[in-house]
């Protein structure tokens, strides 16, 4: 008997308990209209740009093709990427594969990488132009450019107007010619690493965390 009196009694208790949870609630709600809100209301979002202005469906593709790049330089050596450009502030590191032609949202020419320490981090994959696309090959698409340039197996490149203006070793390290290329326009696709400027922006503030 004692303890189905117990048990009684801490019915009681929690029932008293909640009733007074559920009117401080209603107090709280009545003060506070917007915490008595419907969950299942709209609510705004912010952001630069709505889902309907980018190519999700391209985007999505373009993130499962290069997955496993995403924190492994390695792999990404491993399927024909090696060093285009040491450390261009703003952007990161370029790795580039030759045999890659065209645009394919799949297959990116270039990825951008950043380094901290041992670890890189891919940020965006990049492609290149001869001129600026007559369509863009992503919805919204903005461009950027790259001078005309003798690149070296290292990385290192100084700007040339032509082949014939290339040394057949870096002036800097020493590392042999690798090729030359004419102007470029440039479109970068930030999507493995947040940038504040843009999607398609060629620069990102955020990078120099790895410098």
């Amino acid at each position: 008997m004692r303890v189905i009196g117990a048990i009684a009694a801490a019915a009681i208790l929690l029932g008293a308990t909640a009733a007074a949870v559920a009117a401080a609630t209603q107090r709280h709600a009545a003060t506070r209209p917007h915490a008595a809100m419907r969950m299942d209301m709209p609510m705004p979002m912010s952001g630069t740009a709505s889902a309907a202005a980018l190519p999700a469906t391209q985007l999505a593709q373009a993130r499962m093709a290069t997955a496993r790049f995403a924190n492994d330089l390695g792999v990404a050596k491993a399927h024909g990427y090696s060093i285009l450009t040491r450390l261009i502030p703003g952007m990161g590191y370029h790795f580039i594969n030759p045999s890659i032609k065209g645009f394919d949202v799949r297959r990116p020419p270039i990825l951008v990488y950043e380094r901290h320490g041992a670890s890189w981090q891919l940020g965006a994959l990049e492609w290149v132009f001869p001129q600026k696309p007559a369509t863009p090959p992503l919805k919204g698409a903005t461009y950027g450019s790259f001078p005309a340039a003798c690149h070296y197996k290292d990385g290192t490149f100084v700007p040339e107007p032509d082949a014939a203006s290339c040394a057949q070793t870096s002036p800097s390290t020493g590392s042999p010619f690798n090729f030359w290329h004419p102007a470029l326009v440039t479109l970068h696709v930030w999507i493995w690493y947040p940038n504040p400027a843009g999607l398609y922006a060629s620069m990102n503030p955020l990078v120099h965390s790895f410098s």
